[in-house]
């Protein structure tokens, strides 16, 4: 079969002159010239428009990219100087500046945008997700029968007194006698603040037996068993830890209850200085303990039934574990050396001497991880790099957060 004729420059010129010339009707001009009246009107637009020279051979070729390569090249610029100038964009928020850019284009997919990017070494992938830790049923609320058993605690919410400066007063009360403990303003929702204050009333009080808070900070985190620094040195010295339900502050009710009137009789109007404040607090703890009669109390005030624990404050002891487990200390930064390198286990153990059980399936090197008494989460001989942390059931990751206006 032969090869398809090639119409030279010259013949094309030649159809043009002619039916610019006007003599013979189009179709008969084309039907001479074999050729379709398509082309022949396509042949004249080109000579209009750019003259002789338009009438040169072109390339069959596509003009616009369609191809994986051509599409690669003429998106990858453009991907590229949108992320140089946008560093701090991802690939959902280029996607959509090229899309607004370019409505009618037909642009690749977020995914093929993001691996372009990584190859050109603009953006880092994350590193996979760890497994998740076993999950231990949670354990029942406490229930207070005498005083000391279970000892509310909470920041009520911040508010600013006369000269601008903000108040965030932490409340500690008991929670069978109703005896308030302490409202004294912090100046920060941090460990160091409420150590010191929780200090100073376990040497005056003596201990609880359990503390009852909800999942804020400084009392929540989101690693194992949502320890924090606090709450682990709560367990250290002897106190259980219970923490409230996930946005069911009913679960603190009478801690709650307290607030309200704290707020309704010192805080409408405020005191005009943080030290003012903090007079009226000493004086409204004073009547809620000795003066205010309580209904469920039978009428007493909380003074009658409070007395301070026979649980003396002391150091913590050390930690102690059976024969045949490893003792490694937390350091500085939360990590331990395990089979030749470093693990995470977690900012709220730095400093603690945590115990490494060998896991009782047989064929596994999978290691338990226990804080004294409690178990904390597992290692596994994979190559990650953290713990796999244990959490309570129903359980979230997601830590809830006490948003501070700025000051001044």
């Amino acid at each position: 079969m032969p090869s398809k004729k090639i119409v030279p420059v010259e013949y094309r010129r030649a159809f043009v002159e002619a039916a610019l010339a006007g003599v013979e009707p189009m179709s008969s001009l084309c039907r001479r010239h074999a050729i379709s009246r398509v082309t022949g009107y396509k042949w004249l637009a080109r000579f209009r428009e750019g003259g002789a020279a338009a009438l040169a051979d072109r390339s069959h070729r596509p003009q616009i990219p369609r191809g994986p390569r051509e599409v690669k090249t003429k998106w990858l610029k453009q991907a590229v100087a949108l992320r140089r100038r946008r560093t701090t964009w991802g690939v959902r928020k280029l996607w959509e500046a090229l899309r607004r850019a370019h409505p009618q284009a037909q642009l690749p997919s977020r995914s093929t945008l993001w691996r372009y990017l990584r190859e050109e070494g603009l953006i880092t992938p994350q590193p996979a997700r760890r497994r998740a830790g076993p999950v231990l049923p949670r354990s029942a609320a406490p229930v207070a029968e005498r005083a000391n058993d279970v000892w509310t605690m909470d920041f009520k919410g911040y508010f600013r007194v006369g000269t601008g400066a903000l108040c965030q007063p932490f409340t500690v009360r008991d929670l069978w006698s109703r005896y308030v403990l302490a409202v004294e303003h912090v100046a920060a929702l941090s460990d160091e603040a409420t150590r010191t204050v929780l200090t100073r009333l376990f040497q005056c009080h003596g201990l609880p037996r359990a503390i009852l808070v909800d999942n804020g900070v400084p009392f929540a985190g989101v690693g194992a068993l949502g320890l924090t620094r606090l709450s682990v040195w709560w367990r250290r010295l002897g106190i259980a830890v219970h923490f409230t339900r996930r946005g069911k502050p009913q679960d603190n009710g009478a801690h709650e209850q307290m607030h309200r009137i704290l707020k309704a009789e010192t805080t409408k109007p405020p005191a005009q200085t943080l030290r003012g404040q903090q007079r009226r607090f000493e004086r409204w703890r004073t009547d809620y303990n000795d003066e205010r009669p309580h209904e469920n109390l039978g009428g007493r005030v909380p003074t009658q039934l409070y007395h301070r624990s026979r649980r003396a404050w002391h150091v913590p002891e050390p930690l102690r574990y059976r024969c045949g487990w490893n003792r490694v200390c937390v350091d500085k930064d939360g990590r331990i050396r395990w089979q030749g390198r470093e693990v995470r286990i977690g900012r709220a153990f730095i400093g603690e001497w945590i115990g490494l059980k060998p896991c009782a399936e047989a064929n596994t090197e999978t290691v338990e991880i226990y804080l004294g008494a409690d178990f904390i989460g597992q290692l596994d001989p994979s190559p990650a790099q953290e713990i796999r942390p244990a959490q309570y059931a129903g359980t979230g990751r997601r830590r809830s957060r006490k948003i501070l206006p700025r000051q001044g």
